[in-house]
C-alpha cells in the first residue's frame, strides 16, 4: 500500500508541472486586444426598436421634453464644453462650489454630491458616503483637478453629472476610482 501511494504521487507531480507550464504559456487575450464585432443588421434593427419603444413610453416622452427644454439644452451645451476632455481622460481644472449639496428627496445615508465649476459651467459629481470621506477636506473655492471617463444626463438633476474618476487637490491624489476586470463600470 505504501508503494502505491508513492507511485500515485510520482505520477501526480509531473502532471501538475506539465499543467502549470501549459497554463503559464497560453496566450491571454486582454480586452484591449479584442475588437468589437460589428452589429448585424438584425441587431441594429432590434436596438432601434427598443429605443423607439422607450421613446414612446412615459419616461421617454418626459426625457425628450426635458431635452428640448431650456434646462436640457443648457445641460447638453455644458457637455459640449468638456466632451474632448472626457474622451481623452484629460485633466480639467475645477473650482468647488458646494460640498453639501443634497437632493431634496434623498436620505442622509444616500449618495453625496460635489458641485464644481469648470469653464464657467457647473457640474455634479456623485459619490457613495464611503468615497466622499476621501474628499472631506475639500472646501468651497478650492481648486482641484478632475478627470472623468463618462457623463450622465438626467432631467432630475440641475447640472450635467460628471463621473469624478480622479480628483487631485494641492498636487495630491484625493480620490481615484479603480476599474478592474470584475468592476468595469
Amino acid at each position: 500500500m505504501k508503494n502505491s501511494g508513492k507511485l500515485i504521487l510520482l505520477l501526480f507531480i509531473p502532471l501538475v508541472v506539465v499543467a502549470g507550464l501549459v497554463f503559464a504559456n497560453r496566450e491571454v487575450e486582454s480586452p484591449a486586444d479584442q475588437t468589437p464585432k460589428p452589429l448585424s443588421i438584425a441587431d441594429k434593427k432590434a436596438s432601434l426598436e427598443v429605443r423607439k419603444r422607450w421613446e414612446a413610453s412615459p419616461d421617454g416622452i418626459r426625457y425628450k421634453a426635458w431635452e428640448a427644454s431650456h434646462e436640457g439644452k443648457k445641460v447638453h451645451s455644458s457637455h459640449d464644453k468638456i466632451k474632448k476632455s472626457i474622451a481623452a481622460f484629460a485633466d480639467m481644472e475645477a473650482v468647488v462650489t458646494s460640498v453639501t449639496y443634497q437632493r431634496p428627496d434623498s436620505k442622509p445615508s444616500g449618495p453625496k454630491w460635489l458641485i464644481v465649476r469648470i469653464n464657467d459651467e457647473d457640474y455634479m459629481m456623485q459619490f457613495t458616503p464611503k468615497e466622499f470621506q476621501q474628499l472631506s477636506r475639500l472646501k468651497v473655492n478650492d481648486k482641484i483637478l478632475v478627470r472623468s471617463r463618462s457623463v450622465g444626463f438626467s432631467p432630475n438633476h440641475p447640472y450635467l453629472i460628471v463621473s469624478g474618476d480622479y480628483i487631485e487637490f494641492d498636487k495630491k491624489t484625493l480620490f481615484e476610482r479603480i476599474f478592474s476586470k470584475n468592476n468595469a463600470c
